[in-house]
């Protein structure tokens, strides 16, 4: 059987391990680690919750509103950083292969969500095959209401300026805010029934428990 995606990460972190300057390494850490240590669940969306309308900018040129996702069924919206993220590369493909079928089988929509701007976000769909939605979350507008944005420590944001970059100028949002990786799965009524909010990047949802999320609301009811 193939690796988990906790798994894939893990092999991720370990290759870190063996090839990042201590320091590097240490910058990445602290910062998942404050992320973790600092992460306030009250401020994400919540299971229960009915959503208002949001749009969604698909890489491919097309509005998504949360109607059209809940067109055919329950809509399932993964949300990642951005197209060159390490991680998002494991965890993207691992969707494609574990999550995207299973989710075809039960009529429920896949879209993975990035503050990217969309002709920069295009290039992980296009790199790795991906059959389900990729979709800007212009301005981070989503992420915000949900409550799920971080903004780089003062570490990162000073490693990153020694090599000459900035993830602002990456993403095309000019900022430093993300998204921390977080699943949510919404029923044809615009309510909240599964959420997955990982502050750690390297800690992801895997595909089985969304499923089972997918296969609750879909369950027709004996007779």
């Amino acid at each position: 059987m193939s690796k988990s995606l906790k798994e894939r990460l893990a092999d991720l972190h370990a290759e870190r391990e063996r090839t990042w300057d201590p320091a590097a390494l240490k910058i990445n850490v602290d910062q998942r680690r404050t992320l973790v240590e600092t992460a306030d669940p009250a401020r994400w969306v919540q299971v229960g919750q009915r959503l208002e309308s949001f749009v969604l900018k698909d890489v491919e040129g097309a509005d998504l509103s949360l109607e059209r996702l809940l067109e055919r069924g329950p809509a399932v919206l993964v949300f990642f950083r951005f197209a060159g993220c390490p991680a998002c590369n494991i965890a993207l493909p691992y969707y494609e292969e574990r999550l995207a079928p299973g989710l075809r089988d039960l009529g429920a929509t896949l879209v993975a969500v990035s503050p990217q701007v969309p002709e920069r976000l295009v290039d992980i769909k296009v790199r790795h095959g991906l059959s389900f939605k990729v979709a800007s979350d212009l301005g981070n507008a989503l992420g915000r209401r949900f409550g799920i944005l971080y903004t780089a420590d003062e570490a990162s944001q000073a490693a990153q300026r020694a090599k000459g970059a900035f993830i602002g100028e990456t993403t095309g949002t000019g900022t430093w805010d993300l998204p921390q990786p977080a699943v949510v799965v919404i029923d044809h009524e615009r309510v909240v029934r599964f959420v997955d909010v990982s502050p750690d990047w390297l800690v992801r949802t895997e595909a089985e428990p969304v499923l089972e999320a997918v296969r609750d609301i879909t369950l027709v009811p004996a007779e």
